[in-house]
């Protein structure tokens, strides 16, 4: 066989990281892991959770304690760059084999899943993928299947055959061309025969699909993938210095200035219309190549042409939205074209699913886009939570690569059948525009809903209560602000925590990012007495997230003075801090909700004292009955979309800015409760939050968890009929009952 030397090869793109030292302490199942790791590393070798590896390995059978032939291959719904050795399902190869005597044909593909599980290897719970048979079929003791750009670029070109032909050629390869078949076992054997009609090939373009590549070693398998890839991208950037042409037909909408501030201003009005049916999570991005694209006299043609990569529209979607916006168009006339293209585009998905669907076929899932393209400004991804909706958006610039690619393989009029379109296929469901070849729609549908995808999404865990929420917490830097974000965060919401203090934000959210995921949560300074800051910090979170759906402030301010007397600026700064700043950031919600148009909840946090006169407290006491009564007109001026509660807690003291020491010490010779004035900070708190609690009748100190569970509890979907109400968290506190 013509193979790659072992030894590192001359790259031009991509680099050899492969580490020999560390190699060699590995066994083959441990290898197979670190060549997966290492391939699944880079985006332009392949995509996230896309593509698999295999190794046939020699183990011993714990039945017959004979040698046998097992082959390990990469688990369904894994990531090659995290998969670990327990990601990896192992199969008897003579059995997987074997099963060649009960396929009934093509017709009878999906049934053969179901028979994987039998010629399963030491009792391994890991899903078999639908590729399994593509590996087990190949002669080759190591495998890699993968989704490069630059390979699914030949292999989407109307011209592919020819063009891989001339690669062949110019760089000393065997590389053999497959038409499209769907994953599965049909395609295993045409594998198979490929391999056999031609001795000494060293890969295999899939047409419409991928690259296979293989090697008699790991590190043998590792070089040769990566020399075939970088030789493909370097044959097609050959293609770019001979023909010059510009990308997509040249840019008729150029980049807008001041795209960062537009975006977050449409943001949540597209978030809002996307999430009509369910609420998804946004990422955008204006990275060069999407602005290339998007701005191009071709976009809106190749857009609705849809991907080709199987891997990339069950994420994707069969094509994304596009929006036509004029260069000289405000966001008025985007939100319009937005509303008038989704329409369109819900309406064509429905009629797509009722073409192509059958009896069997899981429901018509939500028919709004995952993807969104706006020229000028960039592109808009969606999923169910932040790290979905990042990746969906980096698979629809890998295919912005993939038709990229096939632009400049354009060499002449492509006429007659295309490769891509193999026997049994009609040729007029392949469409091509500029060289590039999309799935037929008949074969996309096919994968996005196919059983095995849907059994797929099935063994995926539920989601959380607040999976798709997203909640802005102000005052999150501590306290009962924590409280909330932690427990926010653990039911699912992403978080972005608000707060004066933003190291203490910054704290919190990484903390939250250990309970949940790298990118559920960010933070923001604010001072909620100015509304530029508040609106910088909802800015912030749109930018994060797309928008928000939950409000909840416990950021507050206890005037206290050394003599005991509040001045007239303190008295005022208090009402300013927990009254006005309440309204000001409902107020300047109430216009994101607004934009959305979804429902929403408020809560903030009033007190105890709003109903318990006290002396010494007036200033506070004063402007929490304040609130309270705010908090009912709030209810009532943002009805019906967005609801409006409170809590109203007793004093606590654990975690509270508002109890520094000093004040500590002065509220325990107030009440006159002995101390020590060795007591470190928590236990002089705990003797006040112990005197509070003997006054209740619970007997049990307010903890910031109590009013954070209340909290949540009002902003979720529990509580949906519940609205301008003041939810008590006071241990019984008598004084404080309704009258």
């Amino acid at each position: 066989m013509t193979m790659a030397s072992p030894t590192s090869p001359a790259l031009k793109f991509l680099e050899d990281i492969w580490a020999p030292s560390l190699a060699a302490t590995l066994d083959e199942p441990e290898l197979l892991r670190y060549r997966s790791n290492l391939l699944g590393s880079d985006l332009r070798i392949t995509n996230f959770a896309g593509g698999n590896t295999s190794s046939k390995i020699s183990q011993i059978d714990p039945l017959t304690g004979l040698p046998v032939e097992v082959l390990w291959v990469k688990g369904s719904g894994s990531d090659l760059g995290s998969i670990k050795r327990a990601g990896f399902a192992t199969l008897f190869e003579e059995k997987l084999l074997a099963l060649e005597r009960s396929y009934k044909g093509a017709d009878a593909e999906d049934k053969m899943l179901a028979m994987y599980p039998l010629c399963t290897f030491g009792n391994n719970p890991v899903a078999t993928s639908i590729d399994t048979p593509l590996h087990g079929f190949l002669p080759f003791a190591h495998v890699d299947h993968l989704h490069p750009d630059w390979g699914i670029a030949l292999a989407a070109s109307a011209n592919g055959k020819r063009k891989m032909e001339e690669f062949n050629r110019a760089f000393g390869h065997k590389l053999v061309w497959l038409p499209w078949q769907r994953p599965g076992f049909e395609l295993g054997m045409m594998l198979r025969r490929a391999v056999a009609a031609n001795p000494g090939c060293d890969g295999i373009v899939l047409g419409g699909h991928g690259l296979f590549t293989w090697g008699n070693t790991q590190r043998e398998c590792y070089t040769n993938t990566l020399t075939i890839i970088d030789q493909i991208g370097q044959f097609i950037q050959s293609h770019d210095t001979a023909n010059g042409s510009a990308r997509f037909g040249g840019e008729v909408i150029p980049a807008r200035t001041g795209r960062e501030e537009l975006a977050i201003e449409i943001a949540p009005f597209l978030r809002g219309k996307v999430s009509a049916r369910k609420r998804w999570i946004a990422s955008f991005t204006d990275a060069p190549e999407v602005l290339q694209f998007a701005g191009s006299a071709h976009a809106k043609e190749l857009a609705f042409l849809g991907t080709s990569c199987p891997d990339h529209f069950v994420r994707t979607k069969i094509r994304p939205l596009f929006v036509p916006w004029a260069a000289n168009a405000g966001i008025a006339e985007l939100k319009a074209g937005i509303e008038t293209a989704l329409a369109e585009y819900r309406e064509q998905y429905r009629a797509y699913y009722r073409q192509f669907a059958t009896p069997d076929s899981p429901a018509l899932r939500d028919p709004s886009p995952t993807v969104v393209l706006i020229p000028g400004l960039g592109m808009f991804s969606f999923g169910k939570n932040k790290t979905e909706a990042r990746i969906t958006g980096e698979f629809y610039i890998n295919a912005i690569h993939v038709m990229e690619g096939a632009s400049l393989l354009a060499n002449g009029e492509v006429t007659g059948r295309l490769p891509q379109c193999g026997d049994g296929f009609d040729p007029a469901s392949f469409k091509v525009f500029q060289n590039y070849v999309a799935l037929p729609a008949v074969e996309a549908f096919r994968i996005e809903y196919w059983a095995l995808e849907e059994a797929k999404l099935r063994r995926q865990p539920p989601e959380k209560e607040l999976s798709r929420q997203i909640a802005l917490i102000v005052g999150g830097g501590s306290g009962i602000g924590r409280a909330v974000a932690m427990l926010a965060a653990s039911r699912g919401a992403h978080v972005m925590v608000a707060d004066r203090d933003q190291a203490a934000a910054a704290q919190v959210a990484e903390e939250l990012k250990a309970i949940s995921s790298p990118e559920s949560a960010e933070c923001t300074a604010v001072d909620i007495r100015s509304r530029e800051t508040i609106a910088a910090a909802f800015k912030a979170t749109i930018k994060a997230f797309g928008g928000f759906d939950i409000l909840i402030n416990t950021a507050a301010l206890f005037p206290s003075s050394q003599d005991g007397v509040v001045p007239d600026h303190l008295w005022a700064t208090t009402l300013d801090v927990n009254v006005t700043a309440n309204y000001l950031l409902a107020d300047e919600a109430s216009k994101l909700f607004a934009e959305q148009d979804l429902d929403g909840a408020i809560v903030l946090t009033s007190s105890a004292n709003a109903v318990v006169p006290k002396r010494g407290s007036e200033a506070y006491d004063v402007s929490k009955a304040a609130l309270s009564h705010l908090i009912r007109e709030l209810a009532v001026s943002l009805a019906p979309r967005v609801r409006v509660n409170g809590i109203s807690p007793a004093t606590v003291v654990k975690g509270s800015t508002m109890f520094p020491r000093d004040r500590v010490r002065a509220s325990l010779q107030k009440y006159n409760i002995a101390f020590e004035e060795s007591l470190g900070d928590d236990k002089l708190r705990n003797l006040l939050a112990g005197f509070y609690a003997e006054r209740t009748l619970t007997h049990q100190p307010i903890d910031p968890t109590d009013c954070a569970e209340a909290i949540m509890f009002l902003a979720g979907p529990h509580a949906r009929c519940t609205s301008g109400h003041i939810f008590p968290v006071d241990g019984g506190l008598t004084e404080a009952f309704l009258r």
